[in-house]
């Protein structure tokens, strides 16, 4: 009799994945990437305006309050109006993917500069909610606060990913590669910070998120 595997997990909805770079990498912007990456840095925090770090070991940064991630908008209309704005969704998401693009390039994981608009190496698949059907109205409230483990963890995690990325950055000029196994740790970091992004601030869904690198 045939059984089902992957089929009875649902995939959780927010998604990240990056290429891996099966090429030399530049060595050069690798030795400079501190410095190659202030331009755009600059633009993403004059976008983001005030930023809640979580992980900024692994430069994984998310943007909140006026100019950045709507949060605090968007907790009062779902509380209120049982409502996510498409354009207010669009903004949070594009955000995310340019965030995470800027902070995927200082993390060495791709030596191509940052894109505003396009997402290069980087991709990030968050369903938009059907709130009525997918949101709790109060949950919002208190998701901050039930994501507390995932912080703690976050934050271990974060220093492990900052000591990955400085080991690859001196593989990377010895050798021109990323070694395999700390570039999927890292990119794994990413993904757990993704899901608990999407949970408790973008409010994209109520589903708890994975404690899993994968």
């Amino acid at each position: 009799m045939a059984t089902t595997t992957s089929a009875t997990i649902p995939e959780y909805p927010a998604t990240l994945a990056i290429d891996y770079p099966d090429r030399p990498l530049n060595r050069l912007t690798t030795f400079f990437r501190i410095f190659m990456v202030i331009p755009i840095a600059i633009i993403l925090g004059l976008i983001g305006g005030g930023n809640l770090d979580l992980g900024a070991m692994s430069g994984w940064t998310w943007q909140y309050a006026s100019g950045g991630i709507l949060f605090l908008p968007l907790i009062l209309m779902i509380l209120f109006r049982k409502k996510y704005p498409r354009w207010w969704f669009d903004w949070n998401l594009a955000l995310t993917k340019f965030s995470t693009r800027v902070g995927a390039y200082i993390a060495l994981l791709t030596d191509v500069y940052p894109s505003t608009d396009e997402d290069q190496a980087v991709h990030i698949e968050i369903p938009y909610p059907d709130v009525p059907k997918d949101l709790s109205r109060g949950l919002p409230l208190v998701k901050w606060f039930l994501a507390i483990p995932h912080y703690i963890i976050l934050v271990f995690l974060s220093i492990a990913a900052f000591v990955c990325v400085v080991i690859a950055w001196f593989a990377i000029l010895f050798t021109g590669r990323y070694p395999r196994g700390l570039f999927d740790f890292v990119v794994g970091v990413y993904r757990w910070s993704l899901r608990v992004a999407a949970y408790a601030f973008l409010l994209t869904t109520d589903r708890y998120p994975l404690f899993s690198l994968t």
